[in-house]
C-alpha cells in the first residue's frame, strides 16, 4: 500500500534528486566550455563525463525503483550507490591521470580554468565528493533507505529523469560529432570531424549534368 513520504524518507528522496541534478549541472558546465568557449574535450575529458553520468545513474535507479511495490529498498540502495562508487573510482583514476600529465612546473595545462583550476582538477574534486557522499549514504542506510512505498511526485521525478537523459544524449552526440566516422578520438581535438567529413563529402559529389532541354534553352 502506498503512503505519503515523511521524515527521513522525504529527505532521502529529495537528496537523490539533488544528487542527480547536481552531477548533471557539472556536466552542463563542461558543455558550456565546449560550445560557448569552443574548447573541445580530449578523450580523457569525455571519459570523465561518462563516469559522472554513470554516477548519476545510480541515484536515478533508486528513484525509479522507489514506487515499485515488490522492490527491496535495501538492495536498490546498495545497487544504486554501488554504481556511483564504481563510477567515482574510475573517474578519480582518469582525472588524476590527467592532473599528473600536466603537473610539471611550466605546463600550461589543457583547456581553460575556473577559479584557478582546470576542469580535470575540478573533476577530481567532484569524483572525490561523489565517493564521500556515496560512502556516507551507505553508512547511514538505516536512515536513507526509502522503506515506505509511495506515489512519487511525477513532475519532479520525470523532470529529473529527462534532464539526465538529455545530458547523456547530448554527450553522445557531441562525441559522435567530434570523432566522425573514426573510432579513435584525437588527443588534442581542434575541430568536429563529422562536420569536416560532411563538407568534404559535399565537395566530392559529382556535379549534376544538365539535361538536353536545359542545354537547348
Amino acid at each position: 500500500m502506498m503512503t505519503k513520504l515523511c521524515g527521513w524518507h522525504r529527505v532521502s528522496f529529495v537528496l537523490l534528486h539533488v544528487y542527480v541534478l547536481g552531477v548533471c549541472g557539472v556536466v552542463l558546465g563542461a558543455f558550456g566550455f565546449q560550445f560557448i568557449g569552443k574548447e573541445l574535450p580530449c578523450p580523457l575529458c569525455i571519459l570523465q563525463r561518462m563516469a559522472m553520468l554513470l554516477a548519476a545513474a545510480g541515484p536515478m535507479f533508486i528513484i525509479n525503483r522507489s514506487s515499485i511495490l515488490d522492490s527491496d529498498p535495501k538492495i536498490d540502495l546498495a545497487i544504486g550507490f554501488g554504481m556511483s562508487i564504481l563510477a567515482a573510482v574510475l573517474g578519480l583514476w582518469m582525472s588524476g591521470r590527467q592532473v599528473l600529465l600536466h603537473i610539471l612546473p611550466g605546463d600550461p595545462g589543457y583547456g581553460g580554468e575556473v577559479l584557478g583550476l582546470h576542469l580535470y582538477s575540478w573533476a577530481f574534486i567532484v569524483f572525490a565528493t561523489i565517493l564521500l557522499v556515496s560512502g556516507i549514504t551507505l553508512v547511514m542506510s538505516r536512515l536513507m533507505v526509502i522503506k515506505t512505498k509511495f506515489e512519487r511526485p511525477k513532475v519532479v521525478s520525470q523532470l529529473t529523469f529527462w534532464v539526465l537523459g538529455i545530458v547523456v544524449s547530448t554527450n553522445a552526440i557531441s562525441v559522435f560529432a567530434e570523432s566522425g566516422t573514426s573510432w579513435v578520438l584525437p588527443d588534442n581535438p581542434t575541430e568536429y570531424k563529422l562536420i569536416q567529413e560532411f563538407k568534404e563529402f559535399l565537395k566530392q559529389r559529382p556535379r549534376e549534368i544538365p539535361s538536353k532541354s536545359q542545354k537547348a534553352s
